[in-house]
């Protein structure tokens, strides 16, 4: 049986899935063609379980994606009983006929054609506060939640940047300052900062084909089917005591794409305030947004949210955040965030030193790219900057174009290295039309 690992609320096969592979087409995969979970109760070979992993198994991933609340124990990020946000809209169908040439192709095609290569269940793009384009190909509904993926771990970033810009986290302290329980950990000697743009030198893989990897121990202590004789850290806090450091390495040297300093981050943002990060991000980002939908973040047996992956929200929602974000902070002429706050996000990774850092890491095609405060920073004439997750979730802020996109999908590979492909000259071939107008 090919090895899985369920954390939390999505799952990492053993080997990367590939474009070589032959899958059903997206609209054949549909969650409402293939009738997943669908009657009380549903056929035995339509009902998904979280326990064994098939709730995450191309094709089922996606309905799960749509449903992860039913799989999953959560905590809810409420959005609170006051004046919900306005967005207009003024659609363009033009824009599905933006062609573009996927990265290593020939071969151009269209905005619209690309939804369905890229299996996506919702899209929205904003156009100086406006939406211009909103599809929902598969499986989501404009008033659903879908999972957010690594997409949390830049809201993860956005509260961290809150705290610093309110003068309520130092980004040059010492982790062991924060957090005492750490100390002689790897993290012990790290700074905020270092933790925010996972420089960190610790021993720690998420490489899912070494079954000796420390993504696997990691796991397990945020898994809640865990098997009872399982004796390792029971939560995410426990586990992060155990990680160590690299000999012969320092922080700050080189980016490391690793989950672990996201729950970390969010561990140091709950002790500075005293909250949870659900309550965190309701009462300083969906309260004050207007959000028009409760989230919620999946959680660990513990209670602690995963703070790297389990973010569940609506995509309205999350293309109105992005739109707060582009506009310094502001929706409707509202001050949700502080402007200082989002000027360190999508300027304060763009010094040449970050990019060499970023260098170092392995992703060959993003060159040029750096990662600061949990947001990636494009290398694009536009300023662009986003928030990425697995099998799809995006949500890409373009200042100059002022284009916010926002995406839910369910694709079959998981790893954003087959995904950008598609993806990123999409959104600027659109961002270049919408310049233009």
């Amino acid at each position: 049986m090919k090895k899985s690992l369920v954390i939390l609320g999505f799952l990492v096969f053993g080997g990367i899935m590939a474009f070589s592979q032959n899958y059903p087409t997206a609209q054949e995969t549909a969650p409402d063609s293939m009738g997943w979970m669908q009657g009380f109760p549903p056929s035995k070979e339509k009902t998904l379980h979280a326990s064994d992993g098939s709730f995450f198994e191309f094709p089922a991933l996606r309905y799960s994606v749509n449903h992860m609340r039913e799989f999953f124990p959560t905590r809810n990020v409420s959005s609170g009983i006051g004046k919900k946000y306005q967005l207009k809209t003024n659609l363009d169908p033009a824009i599905g006929n933006v062609a573009f040439t996927p990265w290593d192709s020939d071969k151009a095609m269209t905005f619209e054609e690309s939804l369905d290569a890229n299996y996506t269940d919702g899209i929205i793009v904003m156009h100086k506060g406006k939406i211009v384009y909103e599809k929902y190909p598969a499986g989501l509904k404009p008033d659903g939640l879908h999972a957010a993926m690594s997409v949390s771990k830049s809201f993860t970033g956005t509260i961290a940047s809150i705290l610093v810009a309110d003068g309520k986290l130092d980004p040059s302290k010492k982790v062991a300052e924060y957090i005492p329980e750490l100390k002689g950990s790897g993290f012990s000697d790290a700074t905020v900062q270092e933790v925010m743009d996972m420089t960190t030198a610790i021993k720690y893989s998420e490489d899912y084909n070494d079954p000796s990897a420390e993504i696997w121990a990691y796991s397990a202590a945020g898994n809640v089917f865990r098997p009872a004789n399982y004796t390792g850290p029971q939560n995410y806090y426990e586990y992060l005591a155990t990680v160590k450091k690299l000999p012969d390495s320092e922080h700050g040297e080189a980016f490391g794409y690793r989950t672990v300093n996201t729950e970390l981050l969010a561990w140091i943002c709950s002790r500075v305030t005293g909250q949870g990060l659900a309550d965190m991000v309701s009462e300083m980002i969906w309260k004050p947004l207007g959000a028009h939908y409760d989230g919620y973040y999946q959680v660990d047996p513990s209670g602690i949210a995963f703070a790297g992956g389990g973010f569940d929200l609506n995509l309205r929602d999350m293309a109105a955040f992005g739109e707060m974000m582009r506009n310094s902070g502001k929706l409707n002429g509202k001050q949700i965030i502080p402007a200082a706050a989002v000027k360190d996000i999508a300027t304060g990774g763009s010094s040449e030193e970050y990019k060499a850092t970023f260098a170092k890491g392995d992703y060959p095609k993003l060159r040029g790219w750096s990662y600061h405060n949990m947001w990636w920073i494009t290398n694009n004439s536009h300023g662009a900057y986003m928030a990425r997750g697995v099998h799809g979730q995006a949500i890409y802020i373009d200042p100059a174009a002022q284009m916010v996109i926002a995406r839910f999908a369910s694709t079959y590979y998981a790893s954003n290295k087959y995904i950008d492909p598609l993806s990123i000259p999409a959104y600027e071939a659109v961002a270049e039309y919408l310049i233009k107008k």
